[in-house]
């Protein structure tokens, strides 16, 4: 079963940014995500809101600030589902492959 508050918290570019900023200095503060965003601090912990509701990242107190990191679990889920679609897509577009090349076959006599 898809997760649609999953996938519709990746399916936002700044939001994936985030992510791999996360993933690559293993966490960081929506003040560090600004520095590295063409979007306000606000706009950043905007993002954060929808990331932790979605289960991607978890929050811990760090001085006034929280400090961000990612669920690794969450995201293997996220991974797994998209594998999961790819896969079953890929059936649908091989059976009209077939449809469609029978179809011809059948013209061309």
């Amino acid at each position: 079963m898809i997760d649609d508050e999953l996938w519709s918290a990746i399916g936002d570019p700044t939001r994936r940014r985030m992510l791999d900023l996360l993933l690559a200095d293993g966490g960081g503060t929506a003040t560090s995500l600004g520095e590295q965003l063409p979007v306000t601090r606000q706009a950043v912990a905007k993002h954060l809101g929808v990331l932790d509701r979605a289960g991607l990242v978890h929050s811990t107190a760090s001085g006034r600030e929280r400090r961000y990191t990612v669920d690794e679990d969450r995201l293997t889920h996220a991974i797994n589902q998209l594998a999961d679609v790819t896969h079953a897509w890929d059936r649908r577009l091989q059976r009209i492959k077939t449809i469609a090349e029978a179809f011809e076959k059948k013209t061309e006599r």
